[in-house]
């Protein structure tokens, strides 16, 4: 892996997060406010699922 993968994943990260604000804004509003009414530990949660589906992701796609 060179830093131009690198790179390139984090453009095609920029881009599908910036999807739903752009098609529907009041939609991802109303998530951002119900996020911030969650607990540390759920965030935690979803962060860690996150990171791990991102892993495992990554792992089937780079063997």
């Amino acid at each position: 892996m060179n830093w131009n993968d690198l790179l390139a994943a984090f453009a095609l990260y920029l881009v599908f997060e910036g999807i739903i604000p752009f098609v529907n804004p009041s939609a991802f509003r109303q998530f951002v406010l119900q996020m911030t009414g969650l607990p540390d530990a759920a965030l935690r949660r979803f962060g860690l699922a996150s990171m791990a589906l991102g892993l495992g992701l990554l792992y089937l796609v780079r063997s």
